[in-house]
């Protein structure tokens, strides 16, 4: 087991509208080198981790309020920035709900 501190990253979430229904996903990670990132997409969760420095290492595992088509996620990482598409499954799929 690693000794350096594990620090959570700072995610938002959001409905990518333009890609065709994708989850959107920003997590700050400043001071990492891409290649030491680590991305495991699941249909209902994923974990990143990288690390920082000697001491420190980003590392989380999330839910998702959306069931995605892993396989076919895009992530790039930019300016301390990991940004990641996640296509949501059945996303076409919707029923309107009458309110009474």
């Amino acid at each position: 087991m690693s000794d350096k501190t594990k620090v959570m990253p700072c995610a938002c979430f959001s409905h990518d509208e333009e890609g065709g229904g994708r989850l959107r996903i920003e997590m700050e990670m400043t001071g990492v080198d891409k290649k030491d990132i680590n991305l495991e997409m699941r249909e209902d969760s994923f974990c990143v981790s990288a690390p920082r420095g000697q001491e420190t290492e980003y590392a989380g595992c999330f839910k998702l309020s959306h069931e995605i088509l892993p396989e076919k996620t895009e992530a790039k990482y930019d300016g301390g920035t990991l940004t990641i598409f996640a296509p949501i499954k059945d996303w076409g799929r919707k029923v309107n709900v009458t309110i009474q």
